[in-house]
């Protein structure tokens, strides 16, 4: 177990993803998969059924994004999203009591993904420790680089508290930054598909096949997966090459035009694809 895991935490290796983070069918493994919602989006209490309806489909993993109102590492679709959200007036104390909700019905992993300057607003220490009093099992934070660990002591907190700080790793990432992320990595690492935003569209090519294989090299945690993953096709090459994929953007636009039946429909057909033949 690394340094850097809280010692009330289980070490997490690719073999040894938690609870309800294995997925199986015929007593094989099927892809694992991690989604996500905006709280508060299109509005708190419908944000709340959309995370019901991905759990009760079997995800793996889920999101909720605390809307900020530049989140640069985000598409249009989920853009908007967080902008009706802050429009609903939509607060991080809302977003701690809905994880509070979900987690009191699931043992399905849920995860925190903001921008720093909620966590540094709240304050490190309070915004960690309240996270994890509602449930939470890590923090996707993208804009916190690991240099500013000694002033903002950002994992040191995460650690304190139990919580798996996730690294977000992208293609253009050195490697020698990579060796680095490998000392601190903890739960998953999340790995951009491509070098843009949320939502744009992931291509299955030999770049993408080398830039995994360096992560691989470095990283001993399981790899996410994300970045505009949007059929069940492209979840069954993502989980082949990652071992969580990660659908974000689509299932807004899933919701959008079907509402939960189109979130429900599409995870469905997740499952069906994946589903290994007897």
């Amino acid at each position: 177990m690394r340094s850097t895991i809280h010692s009330t935490m289980r070490p997490t290796t690719r073999s040894t993803i938690p609870a309800r983070a294995e997925a199986y069918s015929g007593g094989r493994p099927i892809a694992r998969l991690m989604t996500h919602i905006v709280a508060g989006y299109p509005t708190l209490a419908e944000s709340e059924k959309i995370a019901h309806a991905m759990i009760e489909g079997g995800v793996n993993f889920l999101e909720i994004q605390i809307p900020f109102s530049d989140p640069v590492a985000d598409g249009p679709t989920i853009l908007q999203a967080n902008q009706k959200a802050l429009e609903n007036g939509v607060t991080p104390d809302d977003c701690f009591a809905l994880m509070q909700k979900l987690t009191a019905k699931t043992d399905t992993p849920i995860l925190f993904m903001t921008y720093y300057n909620i966590v540094f607003a709240h304050g490190v220490e309070r915004f960690c420790k309240r996270a994890k009093a509602a449930g939470c099992w890590g923090l996707i934070v993208p804009d916190m680089p690991i240099d500013e660990e000694r002033h903002e002591h950002y994992l040191k907190t995460c650690k304190k508290h139990g919580l798996h700080a996730i690294q977000v790793i992208s293609p253009i990432t050195p490697e020698r930054r990579l060796k680095r992320l490998g000392k601190v990595a903890s739960g998953f690492v999340y790995c951009v598909s491509h070098f843009g935003t949320t939502g744009s569209k992931t291509i299955f090519d030999a770049k993408l096949e080398s830039y995994l294989k360096k992560v691989k090299k470095h990283i001993k945690v399981p790899i996410a997966l994300g970045f505009g993953i949007s059929t069940p096709t492209e979840v069954k090459r993502s989980q082949k090459k990652a071992d969580i994929a990660v659908v974000g953007s689509h299932l807004i636009r899933c919701y959008e035009k079907e509402g939960l039946k189109g979130v429900s429909d599409f995870l469905k057909s997740v499952s069906l694809n994946l589903t290994p033949k007897a």
